[in-house]
């Protein structure tokens, strides 16, 4: 997979066939993902579909566990979302901590 670096406006979502372009990924294979619930996109004026920037690095994630692991794209759906909460619920632990760290500073 290619990753080509352009700039563009941070905003603006990227029209599928400039997303697969970049992503190294062929539309179809785009729509799948999408399809699948794995890309997040929304209609263009052309009735196709636009892609958020950021989904460049989602491209990368997914195809890089598909590639490590011996699982169906919808699988990696399910680690994804694994993934995605294992991050919040350690976010939400540090800032318990950072939490009780200040409460404990406080009181002391």
């Amino acid at each position: 997979m290619t990753v080509h670096p352009l700039l563009v406006r941070p905003g603006r979502p990227l029209s599928q066939a400039e997303f697969a372009r970049r992503s190294g990924l062929h539309p179809e294979q785009l729509h799948r993902l999408f399809a699948l619930g794995l890309l997040r996109a929304v209609p263009d004026a052309d009735g196709g579909l636009a892609f958020p920037l950021g989904e460049l690095a989602e491209v990368r994630r997914i195809e890089r566990l598909r590639a490590e692991l011996p699982v169906n794209y919808a699988a990696v759906g399910l680690i994804v979302e694994l993934l995605d909460r294992i991050g919040r619920l350690e976010s939400a632990l540090r800032m318990q901590r950072a939490a009780q760290e200040a409460t404990r500073r406080w009181i002391s």
